[in-house]
């Protein structure tokens, strides 16, 4: 018992320790790993988890050792900034698993997929025949790209003759029975006026709404929680 007090002082430093540390070397530790930066992560948490565990380890010397890997990691970092044949060592390369329609026997074996995985990874991207395909990349984050063949690409405005429009960001107003009160502001709409249009979709109050998202010169979206719903349905048709 008497290890706790320190045990959560150690937790809480650690935690903030490794959250300043992701802030500072970028998005890289939680998304798009490569494989050297999933091993840094990995190394990362070992290291704090064995010295929480550890007696003789203390939040001077958790701080030493998340501050030394993260030297670690930045240096490499730089490296491969500055570096452009460092990073196909420490950060791999594309694969093209698919060329023209023909699938690449050998950067398949390299990389060490099979068929039914290469296929699973196609389906992920909503294509369910290889025949589809012309190019496939294998991404140095385990992912896959591709690219369709002419016929089973999906046609755009400039194909079909259609006046193209300005793309618009749906802006989220209302969640979980509350007014985002900073996202309202961009709509140039006042509390009111939401009050306002959500009475008009026959609800009586913002606590009725579970989602609601708004798109200029559009109806705002709303959509409520399940259960009120019904009896706001049940009611409506007495």
């Amino acid at each position: 018992m008497s290890n706790m007090l320190p045990m959560l002082y150690e937790t809480i430093f650690g935690f903030f320790a490794l959250f300043l540390l992701t802030k500072v070397l970028g998005k890289t530790q939680i998304s798009q790993l490569s494989a050297f930066d999933f091993i840094a992560a990995v190394v990362v948490g070992e290291l704090v988890g064995n010295a929480l565990f550890d007696k003789e380890a203390g939040i001077l010397e958790i701080g030493y050792v998340v501050v030394l890997w993260g030297a670690l990691l930045y240096i490499v970092e730089m490296i491969t900034q500055k570096f452009k044949r460092s990073r196909y060592l420490l950060e791999g390369k594309p694969a093209m698993v698919i060329h023209k329609g023909e699938l690449n026997y050998e950067e398949l074996r390299k990389n060490k997929i099979d068929i039914d995985e290469l296929l699973q990874m196609l389906r992920m991207k909503d294509v369910f025949a290889i025949q589809e395909v012309e190019y496939a990349m294998l991404e140095t984050n385990g992912e896959i790209s591709i690219m369709k063949k002419s016929p089973f690409q999906t046609p755009n405005k400039r194909d079909l003759n259609v006046m193209p429009t300005e793309p618009q960001i749906a802006i989220r107003v209302i969640s979980d029975g509350e007014i985002i009160s900073d996202n309202l502001m961009e709509t140039n709409m006042t509390e009111d006026e939401l009050i306002e249009e959500i009475k008009r979709q026959n609800f009586s109050s913002v606590q009725e709404i579970m989602y609601a998202e708004w798109i200029d010169g559009k109806k705002l979206f709303v959509l409520p929680y399940t259960n009120i719903k019904t009896k706001h349905m049940e009611k409506k048709f007495k």
